[in-house]
This record gives structure tokens, sequence and C-alpha cells, in this order.
């Protein structure tokens, strides 16, 4: 009976402030839901608290302070994901990113870290200075539709790389680049048992199938993956180490100005096609109502400033996170969750270490394998469109890089249409894009 009918008032909703901050209810969804799904991103991420130190360690910088660094970068810039753009999506420092920050710019080029820190406050600059003035409005209104599902395509078949790695179910070969792994490894044998879990689960309606899944591994890695219980707390070190440490004079010399710009393309283009194609994934890109997404960039836009002052290379939006999408994460709640735990860490890093990448390996690779779905809404009989979103979607496993897809696909889009008479139909700011990567590529090469 409809409670106005009778005079009653109706019942107010639950969780009334979480309600009001995340609009669960509009999204359909709710506080389990969203915490379960911030969770299963965390696990899937988690890694970086320990790998980005190690990379950053290789240049000279202290792994204590890089440690804290990435807990905190990882813990704001989420939060502000989640409280100002209201988007299921985590942030933290990029994989690839800080590879290129310690290996090419401080030990390939010699300069000294605090140099390269400043490179990375003055790419996050440019970065917010074009969020600002909406230039990367401009451009997600300019990319194709072809390119948009293209990404989401691309997404699905970097992780599944990352997953198959992270499982050992495939390995470098000098002959061939990629082979299968040693299929005896225990790290193989749990990651298969935890992905056919997933699946099931998945199947039969189990909420948190993903989580359970990896949990799952994560306890049977303790019997029979030799993985060793190491406790639950530590002290966290101190930041002052690294703490307002750049050298932006540095920074500035000629030698390095080529730094700044390959940093502030790859944050570009890295961050924009992760947040159209995990945000794509979980129904949140409606033509006419960008409003939510011009809010995330710019969210991710300041962590890269905010990231750079506290002593670590960039911060970009993760791709683990359309596993918290898969797992039915819909708003910010989702990565508030993730911020709380990137933030806890600080003190429970022994515990977030115990999960191995083999666990959340399963998770990704079924994330992976949805994705690729998105394929159906190409239109297969007009090469002009699907050969670049092709040429997008290969290019991201193949170069290990999101950016790299991004440029390929839209140097290919540009190209295909200029020879085949349909230049007209190419927004302006696709001619620009790929103009400006046909210059990357030329002048500075792949790096």
């Amino acid at each position: 009976m409809d409670s106005t009918a009778t005079g009653m008032r109706p019942t107010p909703p639950r969780n009334g402030l979480l309600e009001r901050l995340f609009k669960l209810t509009e999204h359909r969804t709710d506080v389990r839901t969203e915490v379960l799904a911030g969770l299963t991103t965390f696990l899937t991420m988690a890694y970086i608290i320990f790998v980005n130190p190690a990379i950053l360690g290789d240049a000279g910088m202290p792994k204590g302070a890089v440690f804290v660094a990435t807990c905190l970068i990882a813990a704001f810039g989420t939060a502000i994901m989640a409280l100002y753009a209201n988007y299921p999506i985590a942030l933290a420092p990029g994989m690839g990113l800080n590879a290129y920050f310690a290996y090419s710019v401080v030990l390939g080029m010699g300069f000294k870290w605090q140099a390269a820190l400043g490179a990375v406050f003055i790419s996050g600059c440019l970065f917010l200075a074009i969020t600002l003035f909406r230039l990367r409005e401009l451009i997600v209104r300019g990319i194709p539709h072809s390119i948009r599902v293209a990404i989401t395509v691309g997404i699905g078949l970097f992780l599944a790389i990352i997953a198959l790695k992270n499982a050992g179910v495939v390995a470098a070969s000098k002959a061939t680049y990629v082979t299968l792994g040693d299929l005896h490894q225990p790290s193989v044998v749990l990651a298969a048992i935890g992905f056919v879990v997933i699946v099931v689960l998945d199947r039969l309606k189990v909420r948190g199938a993903i989580l359970i899944g990896i949990i799952l591994v994560t306890v049977l890695s303790f019997f029979f993956g030799g993985n060793k219980f190491v406790g639950i707390f530590d002290t966290p070190p101190s930041i002052a180490p690294t703490f307002l440490q750049l050298d932006i004079k540095a920074a500035l010399a000629g030698g390095i100005l080529n730094v700044v710009l390959v940093f502030f393309l790859v944050e570009l283009f890295d961050a924009t096609g992760t947040l159209m194609g995990v945000a794509n994934r979980a129904g949140l890109l409606v033509e006419g109502k960008m409003d939510r997404l011009n809010k995330a960039l710019l969210a991710d836009s300041g962590a890269i400033f905010a990231g750079s002052l506290l002593g670590t290379s960039s911060t970009t939006a993760y791709i683990e996170s359309a596993a918290g999408v898969q797992a039915g994460g819909r708003t910010g709640l989702t990565a508030l969750t993730v911020a709380v735990l990137f933030l806890a860490c600080l003190v429970i890093s022994p515990l977030a270490g115990s999960v191995p990448a083999y666990a959340t390996a399963p998770a990704l690779f079924f994330v992976a394998c949805l994705m690729l779905r998105e394929l159906v809404e190409l239109d297969w009989d007009e090469t002009t469109e699907v050969v670049p979103a092709a040429v997008t979607a290969l290019m991201m496993p193949f170069t290990y890089s999101i950016a790299n897809g991004v440029a390929f696909g839209f140097i290919t889009y540009a190209l295909l249409k200029l020879f085949t008479g349909r230049a007209r139909e190419v927004h302006v700011m696709v001619w620009i894009i790929a103009a400006v990567f046909l210059f990357k590529f030329i002048y500075l090469g792949g790096g």
C-alpha cells in the first residue's frame, strides 16, 4: 500500500549520511556491496605499497619514506575521487611511470631523484591546468565511439596479461617474447582453482564471489604455496626524507624538459583511458551527463601534484578498479573503502602483504574476460572504425601501456579517415591528439 495514500510518512532511507553522500539508491547499490567492492579493489592493487618503494628505492630514494608516501597519496587521491567525483575508482602511484622514473630518468639519464620529482611536479601542474581549463573534457568528448569501446576492451586485455603473468601461467621467452609458464608451480594451480571458484560463484549469483576467490587462494597459499604469515601490525617509518624534497629548478633544466613531456603525455592518456574504460564498464558514462567524469579528471590531476610533494612518482587511476566494479561497486563509497584501507596499511602492512599476487590474479583475469564483451558494440563492416579500435585494444597489452594503445589508435583512426576521403567525420581533437603523438614518437621515440 502506498504510504502517502494512507497519510503515513514514507520510511526514511537507512544510512542517511552515506545515502546523501553517494546516492546509493539511485545507483541501485547498498553499503555492503560497496564495501565488499572496495575491499576487492584494494586487494587487487595492494601490491603497489610494496612494489613502488622497491622500484623507487633503486633510484636511491629512501624506501621507508616512499612506502609512507605511497600509502598517503593512494588514500588521499582515492578519497578525493570518492567524495568529490563519487566514482568507484582508486588512485595510486602508477606502474610503468615509476619504472620510467627510476630506470630511465634517474639511472639511465643520470638525473637526481629530486630533479625527477620536480619533473613529476611540473607535469602535474600542466595536467591540473588542462583539466581546470576543461581541455581534458574536450579531449574526452572528441574521442570517437569506436575508440571508447576499444579502450575498455584494451584495458581488459591489459588486465589479462597482468593476471596471467602474476599467476605464472605465462612467462618471458627470448625466442618468442612470451610463452607458457611452469604449470607445476603451486601459484599456477592455486590461481586456476581461484579462477574456477570465482566464475562458478558468480554464475550462481553468490555475492562477493571475487572477494571469496581471493581470500580462498590466500588461505590455501599458507598450506600449499609456501606463503608465510608475518604478523598484522608494524610501525610506519618517517616520510621526512622525501617530503617536499623535489627540485623544481633542476627539473626546468633543458635536458629534463623531454622527461616532463613524457610524464605529461603518459599521465594524460593513461589516466584518461583508465577512467573512461572503468567508468564505461560500470555504466557511468552517459552522454550529456559528464559532470562526474569531469570531477574524476580533476581528482586524479590533483593527486599527481600532491604525490610529487609527498615524494613519489606520478599517481594515476588504477585499472584494477575494474575488479571492484565487477563486484558491484558503483559509487564513491567503493573508493572511500579503498582509501581507508590504504591509510590503515601504514600500520597493518604485514597483513596486506600476506596476499600473494597469484591470489588476486584470478579476479583480474575474470574481469578481463568480461570486459571483452564490449566488442559487440563495434561496427565490424566499417574498417575505418573497427581497425583503429582493434589497434587501440591490441597495442595496450603488447606494449604494456594504455597510453601507447590510445596513441596508435588515434594515429590509425586519423590516417584511415584521411586517406579514404572521410576526413570531415573526424573531430578536431582527433587530429590534434594524433599530431601530438606523432611528434612524440618521432622526436622522443617510444619511451
